[in-house]
Formats: C-alpha cells, sequence, structure tokens
C-alpha cells in the first residue's frame, strides 16, 4: 500500500495542473480541424496534433481519432500479416521493424501530414484492412536522433529496466539509420494469493499461498537504409538480437510445497529488401525480400513435496530453430482517378526443427511428436481492385489462389497439400459528410503454428501437450457492417457487426494415453458487436478533453471434441470494455489520461480440465509532460486489484465427466509504475 501511495503521489503531480484547465474557453482549445481529401481520406495537418506538442510520428498517429494503432500478428507470409500503418505510400521493409518502429524514431518536425484512409484509395494497399493510415514525411535533409530511458517497478516484483537510441539521417531522398535497444518483457498478472482446490461436494482438499512472477527482455540491433537505385528506390533492414524468459509459480501450505519453472533464451534475426519503381506514367512495380530466422533453448521444471519428501522432478526440454524466407512481387496499374489494379504473386518458405524430451524423475517418458522438422512451400498469385463508383461509393474486390505443400518429418513422417480461393470485397459508402458505411465479405485462412506440431508441455497446470501431425489451416467466411459517423471536430462514433462462418476450427483435441493437444474440430462461429466511441469535451465545458469507451463483444459456438456438447471456443474473450478520459493541456505543456477496464477474462477448454481466468477493475493513470519540445517525461500507474484463475480437473474424459477437483487461485496482481523518459535531438 505504502508503495502504491508513492507511486500514485507521483503521477498526480504531473497530472494536479489539469484542474485549472477545466475552466479554459473551450473555443481557444479547439485544434485544427481534419480536412477531407475525398470522402475516403482525411487529412490531419500537422496543426492538428499541436495542443498535444508531440516527439515522435507515433504520438501524432495515436492521438487520430477513430484510428487504432495494429501493427499485425506476425504470422508466416506477408499478405495478411502485416499492420494498418504505411509510410509514404508502403509499409516498412520487414514484418517485425513495424509500422509503430517506423514512427517511433521519426521526429514529428518531419511529418508533413497523416492520412487516414477510410474503405480505400487509388494506389493504397490496404491488406485487408478497412481503415488505415498513411504518414506523409518530408525530404529536407536533417539528422535525428531519440534517445529513450525505461523502467518499471513493481510493488514486490521483478523490477525492470531497458532503453533504446535510435538515429536517422536524411540526405535529400537517400536516408539511413540504427536502433539500438534494451528490451523489457513482463507480465502484469503476477502476484500473491490463496489458492484453494475443492472437491466436487465443496469440500476443501488443500490451502496454499500462491507466488508468481515472470519477466525477461532483448537486446537487439537495427540497421536502415533507403536510397534512389536503379530508377526506383531500395530499402534495406536488418536486426539481430538475443532474448530471454524466466517465469516461477510456487505453492505453498505448512505441510506442502509446490514449484513451477520455466526459463528461455534464444536468438533472432531478419533482413528485408524492397524494391519500387515506376515503369510508366500510370504502371509501378514493388518487390519485396524477407528472412527472418530465430532459435529457442527452454526448460521447465515442476518439482513438490506433499508431505512424505519430495517427489521426482518432472522436467521438459525443447530446442530448436525456425526461419522464413518470403519473395513477393507486385505491379499497380493506375488506370485513372477512379479505378486502380493491382496483381503479382508470393512465394514462401518456412521450416521449423525442434526436439522435446519429457522426464520424470531422470526416467524419460515418451511423447507424440517429440522430435519433428515441419517445413513449408506456398505459393500465391493474386489480383484486386480498387474502383471509385463516384464521390460516394468505392468498391475494392480481390481474389487471391493460394497452395501449399506441409511436410513433416522425423517421430513422424506426412505430407499434406491445400489449395485455397481466398475472394474479398469493400464497399464504401459516405452519403453524407461525416457519415459512412463499409460493408466487408471475405474469405480468411489462417496460419498454422508450427509449435502446434510438435509436443509442449504447462507443467505449472499438470498438462502435457503431444505434437499433431493432422494439422489443418482454419478458414473463415467473414461478413462485416460497420456505420461510422464523425462529429464536433474529432468525435467519432462507430458500430460494427461482424459474423464468421468457421471451418476447421482450431482448439483442444483428446489425444491417447491421456495426452492431448492443439487440433481441428470441425465447425465453428463467431458473432461480433463492436463499438468505438470518442467524445471531445469542449462543448461541455472541459478544453482538450476526450472521453473515449470502446468494446468488442464476441459470441463464439463449437462442439467440444470430448464432450460432444456446443461451447465456446478457447481463448476468445467474450468482451473487455475500455473506459477513459485524456486531456491535453497546452498552457502546462502537460497531458493526462486514465483508462479503466471493468471485467475481462478468457477460457481454455482441454480434454482433462477447464482453465479460466477472470479480472475485474484494472486502472491505468497516466501522464506526460514535456518541458521541452525535444524532451517527454511519461509515469504511469497500473492497480489490478482482482485477478482470479479457476481451473477445473476431471477425474474421466466419458460422460458426463465427473469433476476430480476445482482449483482457483485469487491472486492480487502487483502495482507497478512504468517510467519513460525521452529526448529527441
Amino acid at each position: 500500500m505504502r508503495f502504491t501511495l508513492l507511486a500514485a503521489t507521483s503521477v498526480f503531480a504531473l497530472a494536479a495542473a489539469a484542474a485549472p484547465a477545466l475552466a479554459q474557453d473551450p473555443a481557444a482549445a479547439a485544434p485544427a480541424p481534419a480536412v477531407s481529401n475525398g470522402q475516403q481520406v482525411l487529412v490531419f495537418e500537422p496543426a492538428f496534433f499541436a495542443d498535444q506538442t508531440p516527439n515522435t510520428a507515433l504520438d501524432m498517429v495515436n492521438r487520430v481519432p477513430g484510428f487504432r494503432l495494429n501493427d499485425g500478428d506476425g504470422s508466416r507470409g506477408f499478405e495478411g500479416a502485416v499492420g494498418n500503418v504505411l509510410i509514404n505510400g508502403s509499409r516498412p521493409a520487414s514484418k517485425n521493424d513495424t509500422g509503430s518502429s517506423v514512427l517511433g524514431r521519426t521526429l514529428a518536425s518531419q511529418v508533413v501530414r497523416v492520412e487516414l484512409i477510410r474503405g480505400g484509395a487509388t494506389g493504397i494497399d490496404m491488406q485487408g484492412y478497412s481503415v488505415v493510415v498513411n504518414v506523409i514525411t518530408s525530404s529536407e535533409s536533417s539528422r535525428q536522433a531519440v534517445l529513450t530511458a525505461n523502467a518499471t517497478l513493481f510493488d514486490g516484483g521483478q523490477d525492470l529496466y531497458g532503453g533504446s537510441l535510435q538515429f536517422t539521417a536524411r540526405d535529400g531522398e537517400r536516408t539511413w539509420g540504427f536502433t539500438l535497444s534494451d528490451g523489457m518483457s513482463m507480465s502484469d498478472s503476477n502476484g500473491a494469493g490463496p489458492a484453494i482446490r475443492r472437491a466436487a461436494d465443496g469440500s476443501v482438499l488443500r490451502r496454499e499461498d500462491f507466488l508468481n512472477d515472470g519477466y525477461g527482455g532483448s537486446n537487439s540491433l537495427r540497421g536502415n537504409f533507403s536510397s534512389p537505385f536503379l530508377g526506383g528506390k531500395i530499402d534495406l533492414t536488418a536486426r539481430y538480437g538475443v532474448e530471454d524468459w524466466h517465469s516461477f509459480t510456487v505453492l505453498t501450505s505448512p505441510d506442502t510445497w509446490r514449484e513451477s519453472r520455466y526459463d528461455n533464451d534464444g536468438s533472432f534475426g531478419e533482413v528485408g529488401v524492397v524494391y519500387t519503381r515506376p515503369l510508366s506514367e500510370r504502371l509501378s512495380l514493388e518487390t519485396r525480400f524477407i528472412h527472418e530466422f530465430s532459435d529457442f533453448d527452454n526448460v521447465s521444471t515442476y518439482n513438490e513435496n506433499m508431505g512424505a519428501g519430495p517427489a521426482p522432478e518432472q522436467r521438459f526440454e525443447s530446442v530448436g530453430d525456425s526461419s522464413e524466407t518470403i519473395l513477393r512481387s507486385l505491379v499497380r496499374w493506375e488506370r485513372s482517378e477512379a479505378i486502380t489494379l493491382e496483381t503479382g504473386g508470393e512465394v514462401a518458405y518456412n521450416r521449423l526443427d525442434t526436439t522435446q524430451a519429457l522426464s520424470d524423475g531422470g526416467i524419460p517418458v515418451p511423447l507424440p511428436s517429440a522430435s519433428v522438422i515441419v517445413e513449408e512451400t506456398r505459393g500465391e498469385v493474386f489480383g484486386r481492385g480498387t474502383w471509385r463508383i463516384n464521390s460516394d461509393l468505392t468498391l475494392e474486390g480481390g481474389l487471391r489462389l493460394e497452395a501449399s505443400t506441409i511436410s513433416q518429418s522425423g517421430d513422424a513422417d506426412q505430407e499434406k497439400s491445400f489449395y485455397f480461393a481466398k475472394p474479398r470485397a469493400l464497399l464504401t459508402w459516405t452519403p453524407m459528410a461525416d457519415n459512412q458505411l463499409r460493408l466487408r465479405f471475405e474469405r480468411e485462412v489462417g496460419q498454422l503454428d508450427f509449435g502446434d506440431f510438435a509436443a509442449s508441455a504447462e507443467l505449472s497446470d499438470e498438462n502435457v501437450l503431444g505434437g499433431n501431425a493432422d494439422l489443418e489451416p482454419e478458414e473463415r467466411w467473414i461478413s462485416e457492417i460497420t456505420y461510422e459517423r464523425r462529429f464536433w471536430g474529432d468525435g467519432v462514433v462507430s458500430i460494427g457487426y461482424r459474423h464468421d462462418e468457421i471451418v476447421n476450427a482450431i482448439d483442444r483435441i483428446p489425444l491417447e494415453d491421456g495426452l492431448s493437444a492443439v487440433g481441428n474440430i470441425g465447425e465453428g462461429t463467431l458473432d461480433q458487436l463492436s463499438l468505438n466511441l470518442t467524445i471531445p469535451t469542449d462543448r461541455l465545458g472541459i478544453a482538450g478533453g476526450q472521453f473515449g469507451f470502446r468494446n468488442d463483444w464476441n459470441k463464439t459456438e463449437v462442439t467440444d471434441p470430448t464432450t460432444g456438447e456446443l461451447r465456446p471456443i478457447s481463448g476468445v474473450r467474450a468482451r473487455q470494455a475500455v473506459i477513459s478520459f485524456q486531456q491535453d493541456i497546452p498552457t502546462w505543456r502537460l497531458n493526462w489520461n486514465v483508462a479503466w477496464i471493468p471485467r475481462l477474462g478468457q477460457p481454455t477448454y482441454d480434454p482433462d480440465q477447464t482453465l479460466e481466468w477472470r479480472g475485474a477493475d484494472y486502472f491505468e493513470l497516466a501522464a506526460e509532460y514535456k518541458p521541452a519540445a525535444s524532451l517527454s517525461i511519461r509515469a504511469q500507474l497500473t492497480v489490478w486489484d482482482e485477478f482470479v484463475v479457476e481451473r477445473t480437473v476431471f477425474a474421466d474424459r466419458a460422460a458426463p465427466r465427473p469433476i476430480s477437483y476445482v482449483e482457483t487461485r485469487d491472486i492480487d496482481p502487483r502495482t507497478f509504475v512504468s517510467l519513460r523518459l525521452r529526448k529527441t535531438f
């Protein structure tokens, strides 16, 4: 509690200046409005962000009304795996050099404008997103650097420190730079609390004290280079780094002790090349090459003493390496101001080589697919077009044809080939200013996680997963409608409904010998209602403020492969509303914000147990002070008072699956403060 009070005081000290600003003249605080460049594109000039005194382009993009930055999921391939940020009309040279990374090393003074593209625009590759931003930067010669120092301080946990140095030089059309990074990894749900195991009748079988923690980090070096080349432009990037992660869970009582630990060390790297060239006045070429690689070495252990002396140690070890190589090229034809056509292709090769071993007291325990090599060769051709039917109506349509072969060797030898046609259509209608309706229909095919082909273990939850050589990609037929209304300058309300018909849904399946695995469980559905609301409060008498609310309500349904009954899909959160308020106070060079998540949670359904975590009242309070245009100091306090993990273990897989016991861990997550000092040069 003492730590919490001191942390809260430090944050409120930065935010205390908010009170005098509440009485400011709202008209005087109103930002410069966005400019409409056609119905689908809103242009935000630097003056729009003046009250926020941004240091970097990332600060600016994070304040674009109605936009939520997404760096992509980083899955295999390029199409559909990258984010919703473009820089000067193109995405970064590598999937892992994300849009937010590039924006974070671009000074705000280098930004000419930020374009919010809704539904598509001429010459813009939407990559499956309905909304993207395109950041246009200056070509003036410059030298710029961003120095950042970070710290995360836990109340009773492992404190973490990190930072980065980013340098970029520009000489006309030629740029080069580097990034030195000392990154941090953490979990916000670690803490202490009681753990109670009850029998099916509710009687207490065991009471324990629970404690866990998890932390890690990475060190990396990235270089970037861009220059005119052979009548076009070439972008190069390369990165290499090392990373680690460590975690433990301990449960104790006066007579018992249980402990699980996990340690991982690895390295990673990548090379990315993008070459773009105009072939004629309306014809252009873009070619990409990406190669990524990584290796890992991890160990999980479980030890216990239940009163009769130490039990034999359970140990799970996994070592391996993976890589991905992509070559992609497309030709874009801007036939007219109203019509843009693209065609191209992508080939990719992916590989995972891993070996696992499980032992109990030093005695090996056989595992299915313990040592495997998984390889995928995939090719895709695509064509798409954007047709601006009139000033109010735009249609984007396309078709991707994918063929792939996945082979597995080692403990299981198997090869499968897949063929998919993936159509997409997006219709954008803007019947009047500040009103837009978007309709999307698309078939998406998921990328398999190669780690699911190999065995794995969750020793802290007494669960071992076997590998599955029969995995097939999950398919989704998606229908989506979204209505967006803009008001009061930077106010936005959008509401959307999405329905997915899922084929070969991926979840947990039963295996022989009491094991389970990740596998396909048949057909399923997803129904999602989304609401995103931003209300500027200037007209309500609070200058420079914004109230926000966003939530996705998800309802999923699939047939459980063990019980045959309908249930939700594992890993999908039913809801997670975020209620927030933020305020800019230019006269004090300060902005502050508070966010509250009332409820959150997520279930996982295994043949032998069901695990569900639930949380409530997650609070973030932050303030950022900018004593100079080139310096910012940010502090954030995170408080989460309720986090419950409930594990229901079944005595038998056969219906009606009698309950063996229910273990509830009522954790009080550690309060922590995040500090950031950023200096730009």
